[in-house]
């Protein structure tokens, strides 16, 4: 069983730590300075719901659950200790072979840098050095263009390929239909 371990990224410009709940008031600054795009990223959120409540217990199960190898989240820091944003492998999957979906998010400030591929590279990087077989998801809504996007250049440096049907996933009580993206580790 593998702990979630701190990892630096790619470029050695940033550092992902395991998450914890010390850094609940970093991710609500985060959400505050836009809020459509935490909820893209995490669309379980719920607008007639405490926002903060729900992001702290977020950031509660994520710590706990990050001793048990079923799930692995970040937060993403660069030198100066500032909250970039989060990234994970979670437990919420849509094809019957998966082991893990990848999902992140970068605040406002810091997109389009690199920063989230970088980070996707370390992340996927340390699993296939684990030398298991795994199958890893990339879930993004069709309207998203800069996620299809990425999800789209990870796949071209990890061999991964699109699953070509629309998969419907439930949010909030709706059927929403995704892309979805699929890595293989080890690669061949």
């Amino acid at each position: 069983m593998a702990r979630t371990p701190e990892l630096l990224d790619v470029q050695g410009e940033f550092t992902l730590r395991p998450v914890s709940k010390a850094i609940l008031t970093s991710v609500m600054e985060a959400y505050v300075e836009d809020p459509e795009s935490a909820k893209a990223a995490l669309p379980w959120l719920r607008n007639d719901r405490d926002i903060t409540r729900q992001l702290s217990d977020m950031l509660h199960d994520l710590e706990h659950l990050s001793n048990a190898d079923r799930v692995h989240f970040w937060s993403i820091h660069d030198g100066s200790n500032a909250f970039i944003g989060l990234i994970g492998l979670g437990d919420e999957m849509q094809l019957i072979h998966s082991h893990y979906n990848l999902g992140y998010w970068v605040r406002k400030g810091f997109r389009q840098k690199g920063i989230a591929s970088s980070a996707v590279d370390s992340v996927l990087g340390w699993l296939n050095s684990r030398g298991e077989t795994y199958r890893i998801e990339i879930t993004v809504h069709p309207r998203n263009a800069a996620g299809l996007i990425t999800a789209e250049r990870i796949c071209n440096r990890w061999d991964g390929h699109l699953i070509e049907e629309f998969i419907g996933i439930e949010l909030n009580g709706k059927t929403v239909p995704h892309r979805i993206h699929v890595i293989d580790l080890p690669r061949a």
